[in-house]
């Protein structure tokens, strides 16, 4: 591997430092704090109940920013790839760690493990929730929520790469390293000048969605909070019913759309705005993924109205929605489809473990990795009837056997994962069904699961053991695994790279 290209000495590689990783984490919980400031500000537009818990949290961590970028002062020029992946990593963890006093501080989750899952669930877009009386929180609270979701959505890193450029810190590194998919198309020579496009199309899509909303009956606060979480793909809701609260096909189809919308990859929005929209049909991801929602849609609607009674608008409503919200690995709800025929719980794991496209905000293995291992099988097949023949795998373009090899073992890894965490949280005394869905809905980012955990309850009732496990598997879902389990390899804090 070339790390020049990287803005990387390779005279850096042999040496950690700590003061560079102390002095990102600084800046991070510098913008961290700025974001509790414009919590305060809402608090007080809305009568202060929670002001003293925001102020005191932004003055805490404004003071532990202020620390971190003191230690940080002499810091070398420029960081190792290795140095790269811990700030990342540890980026979430901060942010969680401080995001999490304004519920303490405020009383409104008094329990150190419910706040600390609360807040990974928001920062990791994941969606899943312990709270059981949402509707009593105060404004404040609610925006954090829907912040740190939308914070979340693009991550903490992309930030950096637009805010941070002048710090000596390579941008094309630190993409790298919270890459959410397989490959990302170079739209632009520079990847401070896409982040920048993609941020922009980001808050785009949030003011269009906003306005529709407020257009469909929900009031300028909801709508806003809304988008925020829909466009990150995350599901936290102002509402104990989510999106069924307002009983609104409108809103519905409004929420779907965006959902949809938000699930594919933001370099083709790019590649939209500059008129190339015959290459938008030709991504092969993308096809991938409008068939596969519109299958399970199809079939879900159809179960539905055979075996539930629905009518065929309120089945494909309610059926679109479901699919979109778990394909994307968003969260929000309008049904409780554990009521539903129990094959479509099938069907909705397997759109929860395909999540949305690579390159966007939405969690799971991602459409191409799925379209990559679904070749391999047949290629494997297809070698058995033809020893001879050189099969390569091809989803659009040609991709290379290290990188295909790379996706198998993130695949088996993924798999891994879940399989020892199903069997934690079963030691824990929580049910197959209920271990198997928290775990594929933690790990997926998606948010709610099958049985006592599905979409009509929260997570409140799951064993303190059992909630740090999730925690910690929706940050491993997030940073794809490997960006996670890289902190724990001792190679990367010894300093004996090779």
């Amino acid at each position: 591997m070339d790390i020049k290209q990287y803005g990387v000495s390779p005279n850096m590689e042999k040496e950690l430092s700590y003061r560079f990783i102390a002095y990102l984490i600084g800046l991070l919980l510098a913008f961290e704090s700025i974001l509790l400031l414009a919590c305060c500000c809402v608090s007080l537009m809305y009568g202060g109940r929670d002001l003293i818990a925001f102020a005191v949290s932004c003055s805490v961590c404004l003071a532990a920013s202020i620390m971190l970028l003191v230690y940080g002062r002499k810091k070398k020029s420029a960081p190792s790839r290795y140095e790269a992946y811990i700030v990342v990593a540890l980026s979430w963890v901060f942010f969680t760690v401080f995001g999490m006093f304004p519920y303490l501080l405020g009383g409104y989750i008094p329990n150190i493990t419910d706040a600390f899952f609360e807040t990974m669930s928001g920062f990791t877009t994941t969606g899943a929730t312990i709270l059981d009386n949402i509707e009593s929180m105060p404004y404040g609270i609610l925006f954090w929520r829907s912040l740190t979701q939308w914070i979340g959505g693009l991550g903490i890193v992309c930030f950096s790469i637009v805010l941070l450029p002048e710090f000596g810190v390579s941008s094309q590194m630190l993409y790298l390293s919270e890459a959410t998919g397989v490959t990302h198309n170079k739209i632009c020579p520079k990847t401070r000048v896409m982040a920048r496009y993609i941020f922009l199309v980001y808050i785009l899509l949030t003011v269009i969605e906003s306005a529709l909303l407020k257009v469909g009956g929900m009031s300028l606060f909801d709508a806003v909070c809304h988008s925020m979480t829909t466009i990150a793909t995350g599901g936290f809701s102002t509402k104990q019913e989510s999106i069924a609260y307002w009983h609104s096909p409108y809103i519905e189809y409004v929420v779907s759309l965006f959902m949809l919308l938000s699930a594919i990859n933001f370099s083709l929005y790019i590649v939209a705005l500059r008129g190339s929209w015959k290459q938008l049909w030709q991504n092969v991801e993308l096809r991938w993924f409008a068939s596969s929602a519109g299958l399970l849609t199809l079939i879900i609607s159809t179960a539905l109205i055979l075996n539930n009674g629905y009518g065929v608008e309120e089945a494909f409503r309610k059926s679109l929605f479901q699919v979109a919200t778990c394909h994307t690995s968003c969260g929000f709800a309008t049904d409780d489809y554990n009521l539903w025929p129990s094959f479509t719980w099938m069907l909705l794991i397997f759109a929860m473990l395909s999540g949305g496209c690579t390159g966007s905000t939405s969690g799971g293995i991602k459409n191409l990795r799925m379209i990559i291992v679904a070749h391999c099988i047949r290629n494997q097949f297809r070698q058995i009837l033809h020893p001879r023949a050189v099969l390569p795998i091809r989803a659009g373009s040609m991709f290379d056997n290290k990188l295909v090899t790379m996706v198998l073992v993130f695949f088996a890894a993924y798999m891994s994962v879940a399989f020892i965490g199903w069997t934690l949280l079963m030691a824990f005394g929580v049910g197959l069904t209920e271990a198997m869905s928290t775990v594929i809905s933690a790990m997926g980012n998606v948010g709610p699961g099958l049985g006592s955990f599905g979409p009509a309850f929260s997570w409140a009732a799951l064993p303190d053991a059992a909630k740090w496990i999730l925690s910690s598997l929706m940050l491993i879902g997030r940073l794809e695994i490997f960006g996670f389990l890289l902190i724990f390899y001792k190679s990367t804090w010894s300093g004996s790279w090779s």
